[in-house]
């Protein structure tokens, strides 16, 4: 081969492969992302930077605040809850998402979890979940406070507004102020908050990124680590564990959550 031959060879290899990430960049799905914060938090605190850094890499976003926010204080019900992740959803469809995933951190991975059996999505990413209300803990800290919801509820006082009590680890015990119903609703044992009937409840056709924080409250590990095998079985469910505590998680979790989504995304085309 001439020399000239050699270097038209070799001209067309490098703008070959200038083009090719090019091209599977354009032929992969537009992926859509809603994120949802944990509990006593907001869009702009512990989630905020992995929502930009998603953007960041073209992922559509939707960051949302949910009812169990610093400011909601439980405003509304589980299923107005699940009505706003469907917007949502639908929202990130209309502007050009192709594969939609929901993540969400602590109480947010854990109603993401129960969404896993409500949504029709293309996976649930799970970063620290807590907030089990089927937990012995939340039944030694809020145990007084359901049994007043009830009693209100039967008294027909379910809608007048009073404080009751929530737990966080950090926090420990703290006032909100909601009517007994819709506490009720959020923190009935056997309801939506309840990791290990949302583990059982889980789609199994909907794979999970369950991720566990090495460094995350002692209780949290301890719980969260076997509850990925109560998951049902899926080729693309996986456990992944974040070098942070808890409330870094959403943050180191970016690597992983652009590679998973990236994974799921493309095994559907």
């Amino acid at each position: 081969m001439s020399v000239l031959a050699k270097s038209v060879l070799t001209l067309s290899l490098c703008i070959l492969g200038a083009l090719l990430p090019v091209q599977v960049m354009a032929d992969a799905p537009k992926i859509g992302i809603v994120i949802m914060h944990g509990k006593g938090g907001s869009p702009s605190k512990h989630v905020a930077d992995l929502a930009s850094a998603l953007e960041g890499k073209g992922y559509l976003v939707a960051n949302l605040e949910m009812p169990w926010s610093g400011k909601r204080d439980y405003d509304a019900t589980v299923s107005a809850a699940e009505e706003q992740v469907k917007t949502a959803l639908s929202s990130l469809r209309s502007k050009g998402a192709q594969k939609v995933f929901i993540a969400g951190h602590s109480q947010g991975g854990a109603f993401a979890l129960h969404l896993a059996g409500t949504h029709a999505v293309d996976g649930v990413i799970c970063i620290a979940p807590g907030g089990n209300v089927g937990s012995k803990v939340f039944h030694e800290k809020l145990g007084d406070s359901v049994a007043l919801a009830k009693r209100l509820v039967a008294e027909g006082k379910g809608d007048e507004k009073i404080k009751l009590e929530d737990y966080e680890g950090k926090k420990g015990t703290y006032s909100v102020v909601t009517t007994p119903a819709v506490y009720l609703n959020w923190f009935d044992p056997d309801g939506a908050m309840d990791t290990k009937r949302a583990a059982r409840a889980a789609n199994p056709r909907v794979p999970v990124l369950w991720m566990v924080a090495k460094r995350d409250y002692p209780g949290l590990r301890s719980s969260n680590i076997p509850l990925f095998d109560s998951l049902p079985k899926h080729r693309y469910t996986r456990l992944y564990e974040p070098n942070s505590d808890h409330f870094g998680a959403p943050s180191a979790s970016l690597d992983e959550i652009v590679r998973w989504t990236s994974e799921v995304a493309g095994a559907g085309r």
